[in-house]
């Protein structure tokens, strides 16, 4: 059975940092395509990274390119979302996923996500 459960969301001004981590279990593979998406109040779900699982290529939405980035820890299927520069509407429930990256992503599983918030 497939299980992925995040950490370290929180309250953070804006222009801060917050780190997420992702620990996935359940998989036949030690390094499964890992991601976030996440979804805000009255929104839509949106894609924010992927990495994937045979050579390390790292996929971000245009909106965190740049502040944003995916990684993943020595621990098997482990993956973290180092966030940095964070604004308002980066306010959002951040889920951890399995996803893959064809023109955009695509998620699968998902666990039950953290709450960031970021304002002052």
């Amino acid at each position: 059975q497939v299980q992925l459960v995040e950490s370290g969301g929180g309250l953070v001004q804006p222009g801060g940092s917050l780190r997420l981590s992702c620990a996935a279990s359940g998989f036949t593979s030690d390094y499964y395509p890992l991601g976030w998406f996440r979804q805000a109040p009255g929104k839509e779900r949106e894609g924010v990274s992927c990495i994937s699982s045979s050579d390390g290529r790292t996929y971000y939405a245009e909106s965190v390119k740049g502040r944003f980035t995916i990684s993943r820890g020595n621990a098997k299927n482990t993956v973290y979302l180092q966030m940095n520069s964070l604004k308002p509407e980066d306010t959002a429930v951040y889920y951890c996923a399995t996803c893959n990256y064809y023109s955009d992503f695509i998620f699968g599983d998902w666990g039950q996500g953290t709450q960031v918030t970021v304002s002052s």
